[in-house]
Order: structure tokens, then C-alpha cells, then sequence
């Protein structure tokens, strides 16, 4: 079985779905309103959501309750 070589991530996810949000944003702008538009302003919403999870994970505020 051949393995697979190594791929080294040159770009964060956190950056690569931030980009793809405001590039999926501004294509969304271009369009007319109809289904096709708010699919892609669906995916920027979800990619936009998803860049940020991280931070709001790893946020200071939201600590477990403390017994």
C-alpha cells in the first residue's frame, strides 16, 4: 500500500475560511437577488462562523462552572 507524503499547511484554516468568506461575499454582491445569491451568502455565513470558532472556543469568558 502506497502511504501518502507529508503536506505542509503553508495558510491557517482559521485564514484560508476568512478569505473564502469575504471572496464568497463580494461574488454574492455581484449577483442578482434569487436562490443562487443567497446560497453563496449562506456559505460566507457558515465560513465566517466557522473562522471564528476558535477564537470563541479559546475565549477567557467562558469558563466551566467552578465547584
Amino acid at each position: 500500500m502506497q502511504r501518502r507524503r507529508p503536506i505542509k499547511q503553508t495558510i491557517s484554516l482559521h485564514h484560508t475560511l476568512a478569505a473564502f468568506a469575504k471572496t464568497a461575499c463580494e461574488l454574492a454582491d455581484a449577483l442578482p437577488p434569487g436562490p443562487e445569491r443567497d446560497a453563496l451568502l449562506r456559505k460566507a455565513r457558515r465560513a465566517d462562523t466557522a473562522s471564528h470558532l476558535r477564537d470563541r472556543l479559546g475565549s477567557t469568558g467562558l469558563q466551566p462552572p467552578t465547584r
